[in-house]
């Protein structure tokens, strides 16, 4: 299986305010990607996944 690299924009909901996030993450595919950032944040921040949004997915390189 092939990795790719994914680079993905969204938000989260920190507290009142929500905060902007860019991420490159390798993954196989687009859907592994996501989940990578949904535990990533959601681990070191302490947020649900309600409390993630993601808007954009693109793949980066080779």
């Amino acid at each position: 299986m092939e990795m790719q690299k994914f680079e993905i924009t969204g938000a989260c909901q920190m507290g009142e305010t929500r905060q902007s996030f860019t991420k490159v993450v390798e993954a196989p595919n687009e859907k592994v990607a996501k989940e990578h950032i949904y535990a990533d944040i959601g681990s070191k921040h302490n947020l649900k996944r309600r409390y993630i949004s993601i808007d954009g997915v693109t793949v980066v390189g080779d």
